[in-house]
């Protein structure tokens, strides 16, 4: 499945613009750790974009959240892509990624929440306004941006990313695209 493809089926599934916002977020920050990490910017990037088509149809049972995500794109991105949106919003530990591709998508899923709720308090309310220190502020505040797990973004660093060069890397993502996000 090509981008322009994945967005058509997305707009089928999705249609709160927030969370497309938040999808092609995630994207760019998929892409922008994969080329860190001379991965698949492709692969990744659609793992990104899709980890959370079956949202809004998953809402009241969160339980299967990822599980409908691999029905509606079964057959449509290979196998790679499917484990990864199945595992992104693990329960336990049993059900926590295993591979990079879904440690990635952990991280910048949570991060992304991070980087738009920090734009939102700046006072032009711009991510050009945001810098790796803001975000690590950000970060340490346990009563900011509270659904943005912060073990889960600290997932960085099984990828051999430290913290701060992950808020970079994501940061200067989600400005590339800052347009798109209307920040």
């Amino acid at each position: 499945m090509n981008r322009e493809d994945a967005i058509k089926l997305l707009k089928s599934y999705v249609k709160t613009e927030n969370l497309l916002k938040h999808m092609f977020a995630t994207e760019a920050i998929m892409k922008a750790i994969a080329s860190h990490l001379g991965e698949n910017e492709e692969q990744w990037g659609l793992a990104g974009l899709l980890h959370d088509i079956d949202y809004e149809i998953t809402a009241n049972d969160e339980g299967k959240h990822g599980i409908v995500a691999q029905d509606i794109l079964k057959g449509k991105v290979d196998e790679t892509i499917l484990r990864a949106i199945k595992s992104h919003g693990f329960k336990n530990e049993a059900d926590k990624p295993h591979e990079k591709i879904g440690i990635a998508l952990v991280a910048a899923d949570h991060v992304s929440g991070l980087l738009v709720a920090s734009a939102r308090v700046m006072p032009r309310k711009k991510l050009g306004e945001l810098d790796v220190s803001s975000l690590r502020r950000k970060f340490n505040d346990s009563n900011f941006a509270r659904g943005s797990l912060r073990e889960r973004i600290m997932m960085c660093e099984e990828l051999e990313i430290p913290r701060d060069k992950f808020f970079e890397i994501a940061l200067r993502a989600v400005q590339s695209i800052a347009e798109v996000l209307g920040f």
